[in-house]
């Protein structure tokens, strides 16, 4: 029964093994800024990846800051882009998102923000006497395999909702479009119709007679 306990283990870690920080996904009103901290602490490599998902022309301002207020990464009006560092020292770390050159579009912006390396998932199971086994080599290979899946699925749902905000606005634009048109032609035909109406409308003329 040794094989089931470490199995036991090894699936037990897969929902505990995980790195600091995380991925987050909110509405980003017009003319505002948000910031969002991290004390993180020293020689910590980290990645912080963002995107625009809805919103005007996805894009955003963003600016990171160290615990001295150094500046670490500044960009603006950025549909996408991901950053990598490495602290130098511990403190308290910033990222800010701004939408404040925006007057009246509001945006949804999504991030994963992750501190440090995962570490490996057979360090849960302790110290082996011997090789892993085949069915623990296994349960790594699906762990792994399963980190990679997660990462399409976002991917790909980001791309999902983003190209769904964009045919929302698309169908939007084209209704008023087609209200618009209606409206002109509604109009042009009444108007051919009083012009038409004009050339066969009889006129009296009132004549005197003279005696």
């Amino acid at each position: 029964m040794a094989w089931f306990w470490h199995l036991a283990i090894l699936l037990g870690a897969l929902t505990v093994c995980s790195v600091y920080g995380g991925e987050l996904t909110f509405e980003l009103p017009d003319n505002e800024r948000q910031c969002f901290h991290e004390i993180i602490g020293e020689k910590i490599k980290c990645t912080l990846e963002f995107q625009v998902i809805q919103g005007g022309n996805y894009d955003v301002d963003m600016e990171l800051t160290g615990p001295a207020g150094q500046i670490l990464y500044k960009d603006v009006k950025k549909q996408y882009d991901s950053f990598t560092w490495t602290t130098d020292v511990a403190g308290d770390y910033k990222f800010c998102f701004s939408n404040e050159f925006s007057t009246y579009t509001h945006k949804v912006v999504y991030f994963d923000f992750q501190v440090g390396d995962e570490e490996p998932l057979d360090k849960e199971l302790g110290e082996h006497a011997t090789a892993m086994t085949q069915m623990e080599a296994a349960a790594v290979t699906i762990h792994e395999a399963l980190k990679v899946v997660i990462d399409y699925q976002t991917h790909h749902r980001l791309r999902e909702s983003q190209g769904r905000g964009f045919a929302e606005d698309l169908n939007d634009r084209v209704q008023l479009w087609s209200i618009g048109e209606s409206c002109v032609i509604l109009l042009v035909g009444i108007g051919q119709i009083l012009i038409l109406r004009s050339f066969f409308t009889d006129k009296r003329h009132n004549t005197s007679i003279s005696t």
